[in-house]
């Protein structure tokens, strides 16, 4: 039994970004606005009038141009992983949306995460990695280099749209939802017209709207706990506990329908609002649940329900991806090399 706490103007509003229908045409006007107010914004910034700052060190973007999320976050931890099993030392730099505080502050281990985003928390978790949040990314990377000087790449979470700092490859992500209707904000879910040049294109879906790269995305075979135990998902489906799956991402059905096609047989499933803090959160006492998360839930909801079981998520570009994204990057690393002052000349 599904429940959503999602507000129904929004899911109506989301639903109708997939079709060119009479509400997406009544917001066509306010569209046109935005289309105004992005190509103005572009055209300061890549004119010259607005000033986008450099760093020392290759910066790679992932974002979107899609309102909502399309897969960043696993995005940026497969590129992480990946250069440092290529011996480089890449950081991470994010606006930390969602979280309570404004200043530029680093994620450490034990950061509480309401002060620094689950995002953020959970790629510093997960891969190791010095991350760095502040409201303006360029602060962001000043910081991150300074307290860590070995780093040689920066990736940026998010920020395709933050022309303030300048960057030397851009990835744009697309889940099964593809652009939607084409239509730009308030009448489909575009941030800014597309197409637009990017360096690379991945999918993070299993239905490409588009050319572009694609990526093995499933569920892990294992669930953990706060305390560290792991156990088969398998084990899960047959010890005859009703499951709750509980999700506070963009897409939480995705989440639910994952867990469904690996044969867990979910009793009720619980969508909350993107980045929910649970501190409000009540479980259903009515059954005797077994609780799932998602890994970027669970770094909030193990504050209250340790027993709570995260299911991580699994996902690898393919081979080709990262041979082309090698090869931008080498070309970017030389490029600094030839400049006297670190940064590729115009």
């Amino acid at each position: 039994m599904p429940h959503s706490s999602q507000p129904a103007w929004q899911r109506v509003l989301t639903d109708n970004w997939q079709r060119r229908g009479p509400l997406a045409w009544g917001l066509w006007p306010l569209s046109l606005l935005v289309h105004a107010l992005v190509r103005l914004r572009q055209g300061l910034y890549f004119s010259g009038f607005l000033r986008q700052h450099t760093v020392p060190v290759p910066v790679i973007v992932v974002g979107n141009v899609m309102a909502g999320g399309a897969g960043k976050t696993p995005v940026v931890m497969a590129l992480v992983q990946h250069l440092q099993a290529h011996g480089l030392h890449p950081g991470v730099i994010s606006r930390g949306y969602g979280r309570s505080t404004r200043d530029c502050r680093e994620v450490l281990a034990d950061s509480p995460v309401a002060e620094v985003g689950d995002e953020p928390a959970l790629i510093r978790r997960r891969t190791g990695a010095p991350v760095v949040v502040a409201r303006r990314r360029i602060e962001a990377a000043r910081a991150l280099l300074q307290a860590h000087p070995q780093t040689d790449v920066l990736i940026s979470d998010d920020g395709l749209q933050h022309y303030a700092l300048a960057r030397d490859i851009e990835i744009c992500v697309f889940d099964d939802r593809g652009t939607g209707n084409g239509m730009l904000l308030p009448a489909g879910p575009l941030r800014e017209p597309w197409p637009r040049h990017v360096d690379l294109v991945l999918h993070t879906g299993s239905h490409p709207a588009f050319t572009g790269y694609t990526a093995r995305r499933a569920l892990a075979a294992q669930a953990l706990r706060a305390d560290g135990r792991r156990i088969d998902l398998a084990t899960l489906a047959d010890d005859g506990r009703p499951l709750l799956a509980v999700a506070g991402t963009a897409r939480p059905q995705a989440f639910f329908d994952m867990l469904q096609a690996l044969g867990l047989p979910l009793s009720l499933t619980i969508a909350l609002p993107d980045h929910a803090d649970y501190a409000h959160w009540q479980r259903p006492q009515d059954r005797d649940y077994t609780l799932l998360c998602t890994e970027k839930d669970a770094l909030k909801l193990w504050r209250r329900h340790p027993d709570a079981w995260a299911v991580p998520l699994e996902f690898a570009p393919e081979p080709a991806f990262f041979a082309v994204l090698d090869r931008l990057l080498t070309d970017a690393m030389r490029a600094r090399l030839s400049s006297p002052h670190g940064h590729p000349t115009p």
